[in-house]
């Protein structure tokens, strides 16, 4: 399965060289995309070092900070045109132990739509974090689940598998959100298509190097965001049952 592994970074220099020998010593196969957006330390002088030396490795260098979402969108499109058949999700704070990502993989190549990496299925774990961005993280999955119906622990998980075959069918149009609210929108699209999903657990290590880009913002507009999708699902299902109780087909 050819296989595109997405690396989003901004001032990631502390990091990035761990997480890409990382990745050639578990997946070597795979091709790694590094999309960057504004470093203003030497992460982008690290990447393209090790260009030089390592063929599979590619870095995307884009002027401004654009965001999660708007990384990885741009990553799929190019994945997809380039006919890979798996477009992988993964941090470069080290949070994401490459170790499972041939699990991962393997767990996609059997025809499972979409493999996430959770830290709240038995067996996963988050190391690291203070108790309440725990529990905020908790709080916020159970009301994606809740809201929208989904029988997913860890919809806001970072660390995953999409096969190509479900980004196409998912459609990518339209997909704005970013950090937390791009996971779980994804996430969502996922699920509503009727499509196969995979929790498999993961220790979540937080960072130790550099600075976490989570923000009060991102928290605020996953919240409206699923918020929104929730209340757009609750009107649709009353017309639905509206016009079925009137006749109306």
């Amino acid at each position: 399965m050819r296989t595109l592994i997405v690396v989003p970074t901004h001032n990631e220099a502390a990091n990035v060289g761990t997480i890409l020998d990382r990745l050639r010593q578990h997946v070597p196969d795979a091709d790694v995309l590094v999309v960057d957006d504004a470093s203003t330390d030497a992460t982008r002088e690290i990447v393209r070092a090790r260009c030089a030396d390592q063929p599979n490795l590619e870095l995307v260098e884009r002027d401004h900070k654009r965001g999660l979402g708007d990384a990885y969108l741009f990553a799929f499109r190019r994945g997809l045109d380039a006919g890979y058949d798996a477009l992988v999700e993964i941090d470069a704070d080290l949070s994401h132990d490459p170790s499972v990502l041939p699990t991962m993989l393997d767990i996609a190549e059997r025809g499972i739509n979409l493999v996430i990496g959770s830290r709240y299925v038995p067996g996963g774990a988050v190391v690291g974090w203070p108790r309440r961005r725990t529990w905020l993280s908790r709080w916020g999955n159970r009301y994606a689940a809740i809201v929208l119906g989904l029988a997913i622990n860890d919809a806001t998980a970072g660390y995953r598998v999409y096969r190509a075959d479900t980004l196409r069918s998912i459609s990518l149009e339209g997909i704005r959100a970013g950090g937390y609210g791009f996971q779980v929108e994804m996430t969502y699209r996922t699920v509503r298509k009727g499509l196969s999903v995979v929790e498999v657990p993961i220790r979540f290590q937080d960072r130790v190097a550099g600075e976490s880009k989570m923000s009060r913002g991102i928290v605020l507009e996953a919240f409206l965001l699923v918020t929104r999708w929730g209340l757009a699902d609750l009107f649709t299902l009353r017309r639905r049952r509206r016009a079925y109780r009137d006749g109306v087909t």
